[in-house]
């Protein structure tokens, strides 16, 4: 099977259509419903059901989209990574950390990246997680490392880490008093909350709270990180964050949320359908490695 028919294959099989396929591809219908039925003779199955107004995948053909896919991705990839060989890899990684333990889960890629490709440039932004994705939206940036949970429709994402979410109190506060490094979370059902300002963030809590039959006493909402020492240091209420979020000081005591632990997911994200840059797409595939080996 030579590689341009793989492509009128899979062209064919995501249109579910002759002529979208062809006008995607840029050629006439007649000669590449003649390449489809070659393809069908020379692997001797039928791949696709013919009805009156569009095409179905028969199981072989499904067998043969999800080979083609991974044949084409991987003819793009080692084409690249030889013209990266011969030219060198460079170019500029646009990519946004989320505060709490990003930078350091993403200090090590780069450093092994820059290593490994001495060419390349970073641009590195902060922000919370829907501000992230707010970037990726818009260009800014082209990778991301967010916290969960958050909206995964448009974003592909695989986990890099994890944490505790803690519970960021005054020493003046009864529950600072107490014994251990946690607190259990019905021990925070009435006490004033400062949390995150992130939907996403603010139902997880809510969820929390069900699960013990109690509600949780939100009294600030806050989109800066860097404002929950202050306010938990001056007892306005306890604040609820990664544990890495806030920077130790005397003027706060941090509790992990305990019974069971709660923890917040780091993830590695960019966005659906949107052409990446070679640099980004080996960066990508770095990252993977790291996290996997």
């Amino acid at each position: 099977m030579e590689i341009r028919v793989l492509k009128y294959f899979i062209a064919v099989a995501e249109e579910l259509n002759i002529t979208r396929a062809a006008e995607k591809l840029n050629i006439s219908q007649p000669p590449l419903s003649n390449q489809i039925k070659k393809l069908e003779e020379e692997l001797d199955t039928q791949l696709f059901i013919r009805g009156k107004r569009h095409l179905e995948l028969t199981e072989s053909g499904k067998l043969l989209y999800r080979y083609a896919r991974e044949i084409l991705n991987l003819t793009e990839k080692s084409t690249n990574e030889i013209i990266m060989m011969d030219k060198g890899m460079n170019g500029t990684i646009a990519i946004g950390l989320v505060e709490g333990s990003a930078p350091d889960i993403a200090s090590a890629w780069v450093s092994s990246f820059m290593k490994k490709y001495p060419e390349v440039r970073f641009r590195i932004m902060d922000g919370n997680s829907d501000e992230l994705i707010d970037m990726l939206r818009s260009g800014l940036i082209n990778l991301a490392v967010i916290t969960s949970p958050c909206d995964h429709t448009l974003l592909h994402r695989f986990k890099v880490g994890r944490e505790y979410m803690a519970a960021f109190m005054s020493p003046d506060n009864p529950l600072a008093q107490k014994e251990g490094d946690t607190v259990e979370l019905c021990d925070l059902k009435d006490q004033p909350l400062i949390v995150p300002s992130r939907e996403y963030i603010i139902n997880m809590i809510y969820k929390w709270f069900r699960e013990i039959d109690a509600e949780p006493r939100i009294v600030c909402r806050m989109d800066n990180y860097l404002d929950v020492a202050a306010l938990s240091g001056a007892d306005c209420g306890i604040s609820i964050f990664p544990r890495t979020c806030c920077i130790k000081n005397d003027s706060i005591i941090a509790r992990n949320i305990s019974n069971p632990a709660r923890m917040v997911e780091y993830l590695f994200v960019w966005l659906k359908g949107k052409p990446l840059p070679i640099a980004d797409r080996a960066f990508i595939d770095h990252v993977r490695e790291q996290i996997t080996g």
